[in-house]
């Protein structure tokens, strides 16, 4: 397990009772929605293995899925669709996606990894790298990093020339040629595909 800091055990002295963990999972890819999830934990929880999601095979995540839900005192996950992103753009299509799993779970406190806060009926503080720095984030950044996974795996079925199951929806090379052979699809990102698409017109 990482080495986490106590923040969630120094609120509680502080008389916060239910301190909420807030991480996302997928701003960067040019297809599908952006997940955020809020946990709730006891501030003495301990989840054997537990880790910022990016530093775990994808086994390891799936394992610690289940785990964490079942610690959870409380959780949210959510998701904004691509449409979305392109209507308000990803920062806010994240925060709103932030504040929404916050406002589920009733928490009195948010601790949010990132270096911007969404704007909260709660007190709340950003953690830069606070996916492996607080217990709480780290769980949030595996459900929601296991949520937007395992859609965009259902999303390779019904969109197999993709193949979105080896690169979920990022921008590698497989998937930019892909798009040079099959187009954009109505899940595809638009805001995010500009350059790609004043390249092809000016090619």
């Amino acid at each position: 397990m990482a080495s986490f800091y106590p923040l969630e055990s120094e609120l509680a002295q502080k008389g916060f009772a239910s301190v909420c963990g807030v991480d996302e999972a997928g701003r960067g890819p040019l297809a599908g929605p952006v997940y955020a999830a809020a946990v709730i934990l006891k501030p003495d929880c301990e989840l054997d293995g537990l880790n910022d999601s990016k530093k775990l095979s994808e086994k390891k995540r799936e394992e610690l899925f289940d785990k964490v839900i079942e610690a959870a005192v409380a959780y949210k996950i959510v998701a904004v669709d691509e449409k979305t992103i392109d209507e308000i753009n990803i920062l806010n299509a994240t925060m709103l996606a932030m504040k929404t799993a916050v406002e589920a779970v009733n928490a009195d406190y948010a601790l949010i990894d990132g270096n911007k806060c969404p704007q909260l009926s709660i007190p709340s503080q950003f953690v830069i790298g606070g996916d492996a720095k607080i217990k709480s984030i780290a769980a949030a950044s595996i459900l929601a990093k296991v949520s937007r996974d395992r859609y965009m795996l259902k999303l390779a079925e019904q969109y197999p020339m993709y193949q979105f199951e080896k690169h979920k929806g990022y921008g590698t090379r497989l998937h930019y040629e892909m798009l040079d052979k099959h187009g954009i699809s109505d899940i595809h990102r638009m805001s995010f595909l500009k350059k790609y698409l004043e390249g092809k017109n000016n090619g």
